[in-house]
């Protein structure tokens, strides 16, 4: 597991390229500055670019978070991590609610990698609430779901977890400064919530305790996704 002084340093904003096309990919990340940001690369993204799109981003000097959120049987999900891996991914993820087994095997799997990216776990999706849980069979609150996963995930030897800005003090408080927060749900004050449900501005979650804030459509959809990029930057550092 990662401690803070081990932690990458670099900046602290992922674009978030959930495109259509690898070519749209491309396109916006040629119009971004690797050194101001890193990029992920999620299911409908990869499901068309694969691991060369990958590839030709890391050419691009960016890196790459490979946000494919992996759930299935411990051996499964230790393969793809390698694979994963293998593809120079900078971060990637897997299901908490996989459990230990499965958490323990993708650790495992990255182990004996010289270089190894970080391995994270998505607790709540930021798009869920209450009624969305309930409706599956969970009666806990989110905040009470994400402790519990982020305790576990934390126990599994994961680097950290992928949590909404809500959460993120709490887990800061429970599971110490090294365990990194990656927070998806963040939305500049004037940007519409779009699908999610757990928000908060970059100065907020920052405030909060994350360390990487993973932000989308405010940025690839803006007239102008190098100004806003640069606007959201400035809320971290203020």
């Amino acid at each position: 597991m990662t401690d803070q002084s081990s932690l990458p340093i670099g900046p602290r904003v992922i674009v978030a390229l959930d495109l259509s096309s690898a070519d749209a990919a491309l396109d916006m990340a040629r119009r971004l500055d690797p050194h101001r940001c890193r990029v992920k690369v999620g299911k409908e993204l990869f499901a068309t670019g694969g691991p060369l799109l990958v590839a030709r981003l890391r050419s691009m000097g960016f890196e790459v978070f490979v946000d494919l959120k992996f759930h299935d049987i411990p051996h499964t999900v230790a393969g793809a991590c390698r694979a994963a891996a293998a593809d120079g991914a900078w971060m990637l993820d897997v299901h908490a609610s996989g459990g230990r087994r499965m958490m323990e095997a993708a650790r495992e799997a990255l182990e004996p990698l010289r270089a190894r990216p970080l391995l994270i776990a998505v607790t709540v999706l930021t798009s869920m609430d209450d009624a969305d849980l309930a409706e599956v069979g969970i009666a806990a609150s989110p905040e009470e779901q994400v402790l519990r996963l982020a305790l576990l995930a934390k126990d599994s030897g994961m680097d950290g977890v992928v949590c909404s800005p809500r959460e993120a003090r709490l887990l800061r408080e429970r599971c110490g400064p090294g365990f990194v927060l990656v927070t998806p749900g963040v939305r500049p004050s004037t940007a519409a919530a779009d699908d999610q449900a757990r928000i908060a501005t970059p100065a907020e979650a920052i405030a909060a305790g994350s360390h990487y804030l993973v932000i989308g459509r405010p940025i690839t959809q803006a007239v102008d996704p190098v100004a806003a990029l640069a606007s959201i930057i400035e809320q971290t550092v203020s």
